[in-house]
């Protein structure tokens, strides 16, 4: 089975048939999503408007853990070499 990963502004975080649309799981945060889920390794990273970004297990959508950013997360996480990256609304990247 395949499964797809989608974010929702209803607060949550649906993973779902691709083939059918059949909800798998979901998980709610204390904020709208809008960041699109980046999946690596098992895990679904996604950010909320809560100020957090969270871990979930891809499988199951059992919290693995959250991170305070101390701001919205609006954009996806992107992770490389086991690094987790996001922007959020208090953080800014300079080059």
């Amino acid at each position: 089975m395949v499964s797809s990963t989608l974010a929702s502004d209803d607060n949550s975080v649906y993973s779902v048939n691709a083939a059918t649309g059949t909800k798998i799981w979901s998980f709610k945060t204390a904020g709208k999503v809008f960041s699109s889920p980046a999946v690596s390794d098992g895990v679904v990273y996604v950010g909320s408007d809560d100020g957090s970004v969270y871990a979930l297990n891809a499988v199951t959508g059992v919290q693995i853990w959250n991170y305070k950013t101390g701001g919205s997360v609006f954009s996806s996480p992107t992770v490389s070499n086991g690094i987790v990256y996001y922007p959020a609304a208090s953080v800014y990247v300079t080059l």
